[in-house]
C-alpha cells in the first residue's frame, strides 16, 4: 500500500487551492487500499465545518513563520511514501512564500510538486523561487500546455523534469437548458475578491436590458476567505451597489451561501452561458474554466493564458480585459442566436476534452511509482 502525503492549504479552508487538493486527495489513492495524510497550510481563515475525503486524514498543520512547524510538517510528509506539494506564492510564509525552501529541503520522500501559477514576468525573487523549487522536488506538474512553455522559455528548469497533468474536472455530464419559460441566464461561480472582474460582467449587463426577456446574472460564491479578513465583504457590496446604480438590481443575482458539488451542478447545468470576466492576465490554470466545459457550457471570457489556450480555436469567445462593449456583444451573440451556445460548447469539449478526477488521480500514481523507494540522503 502506497501511502500518499499532501501539503496545502485544505478543507475547512475554502479557496481554490484547498478545493483542489480536496478532489486530488480522494482521487490519488487506489480505492482497493487508500491513505491519505494532508499536512494542511493554516495560511487563510477557515471557514465552516471539516469536509474531509472518506479515507483523507489531516494529521498536522503548517503555521507560516514558524520553524518547529516547518520540522514537524517536513516529518509528517517523511512518514509517507510519496509526498505532493502544492505550490501557490504567498502561502508558505516569507518573502513570496520562500519558506516552502525550508520545508522541501527538509523532505527526504519523493516529492512531486504542483506548479498552480507560472508567471511569464515574475520578479527576480519569484523567478529563483521558482527555479530552486524545481531543483529540491522529484518531479514537478503543471496543468497547461502554456505553463509548461512559460517554465521552458523563461526559466532555468530541467524540463525532464517536468509533466503536464489536466486540472481534474467532476463527472458532470454536459447538460442543456430544457425550460424555455426561464430567463436567459449568465453565471459567474466561484470565490469572490478583487481581480475576479465582476464588475466588468455588470457593467456590460447594462448594456443588455433592452434584451426581451432580459436575462439574469448570476453570481454564485463566497467571498475569498483571505479577502473577507482582510478587506471584509467590501467587494461584494461595491457590486451591489454597481448594480442599483447602473439600474439594473433586478437583473443580477447574488448568492454567496456555500454550494455542495450537487447544488454546484444544478446551478451550472440550469445556465444558458459561463462568463469569466477575470481581471488576471497571468493565469494559467482556472478550474471553473475546465469545470464548464466539462458541462457542455458556452464560455466568454477575458484573454488569459488558459483560456487563450482552451478557447483559443473557437470553443468560445474571447473579450479583451475591462471590456464590457465586447462582453455585452459577446453574451448577446450567444442568447439571441439559436445553436450557437451549443455550437461553442461542443467546440470546446473537441478541443479540451474533460479529465475527470479519477484519470487525474492515475496520472499522478503512475508518476509516483517512478520514484517509490528513491529516498534522498
Amino acid at each position: 500500500m502506497t501511502v500518499y502525503g499532501f501539503l496545502s492549504t485544505y478543507p475547512p479552508t475554502r479557496c481554490g487551492l484547498a478545493s483542489f487538493t480536496d478532489s486530488l486527495a480522494s482521487a490519488v489513492p487506489r480505492p482497493c487500499d487508500p491513505d491519505a495524510r494532508v499536512v494542511r497550510v493554516d495560511d487563510l481563515v477557515p471557514t465552516g465545518p471539516p469536509v474531509l475525503g472518506a479515507h483523507t486524514v489531516v494529521v498536522d498543520d503548517l503555521h507560516p513563520g514558524s520553524l518547529n512547524s516547518r520540522i514537524a510538517a517536513a516529518a509528517a510528509l517523511n512518514a509517507c511514501d510519496v509526498a505532493i506539494v502544492q505550490h501557490e506564492y504567498g502561502i508558505y510564509g516569507g518573502r513570496d512564500g520562500d519558506e516552502i525552501l525550508d520545508v522541501l529541503d527538509r523532505i527526504t520522500a519523493p516529492c512531486i510538486v504542483v506548479f498552480h501559477t507560472v508567471l511569464e514576468q515574475p520578479s527576480a525573487h519569484q523567478r529563483w523561487l521558482l527555479e530552486r523549487i524545481a531543483e529540491l522536488a522529484s518531479s514537478v506538474v503543471v496543468m497547461t500546455r502554456t505553463a509548461h512553455d512559460l517554465l521552458e522559455r523563461h526559466y532555468q528548469i530541467a524540463m525532464s523534469k517536468v509533466s503536464v497533468i489536466a486540472h481534474g474536472v467532476p463527472e458532470w455530464s454536459p447538460s442543456s437548458v430544457s425550460d424555455p419559460s426561464r430567463r436567459p441566464t449568465v453565471l459567474t461561480w466561484g470565490l469572490l475578491g478583487p481581480g475576479k472582474g465582476i464588475e466588468w460582467g455588470i457593467r456590460a449587463f447594462a448594456r443588455l436590458r433592452a434584451m426581451t426577456p432580459a436575462p439574469l446574472y448570476r453570481i454564485v460564491g463566497q467571498t475569498h476567505p483571505k479577502v473577507l479578513a482582510e478587506q471584509g465583504d467590501t467587494y461584494r457590496q461595491s457590486l451591489i451597489d454597481l448594480a442599483a446604480e447602473l439600474g439594473i438590481s433586478d437583473n443580477v443575482e447574488f448568492d454567496d451561501g456555500y454550494q455542495s458539488a450537487a447544488q454546484l451542478a444544478a446551478i451550472v447545468a440550469a445556465s444558458d452561458v459561463v462568463l469569466l470576466p477575470y481581471d488576471t492576465r497571468a493565469q494559467t490554470t482556472s478550474g471553473v474554466l475546465v469545470e464548464a466545459i466539462a458541462a457542455g457550457k458556452p464560455v466568454v471570457a477575458t484573454r488569459f493564458p488558459h483560456s487563450i489556450e482552451l478557447l483559443g480555436h473557437g470553443g468560445g469567445i474571447l473579450v479583451d480585459h475591462e471590456n464590457p462593449e465586447q462582453i455585452a456583444a459577446a453574451l448577446q451573440r450567444v442568447l439571441d442566436r439559436s445553436g450557437v451556445g451549443a455550437d461553442l460548447a461542443e467546440a470546446a469539449l473537441a478541443d479540451a476534452p474533460a479529465t475527470p478526477w479519477s484519470e487525474v488521480g492515475s496520472a499522478f500514481r503512475a508518476l509516483a511509482a517512478k520514484f517509490e523507494g528513491v529516498r534522498a540522503a
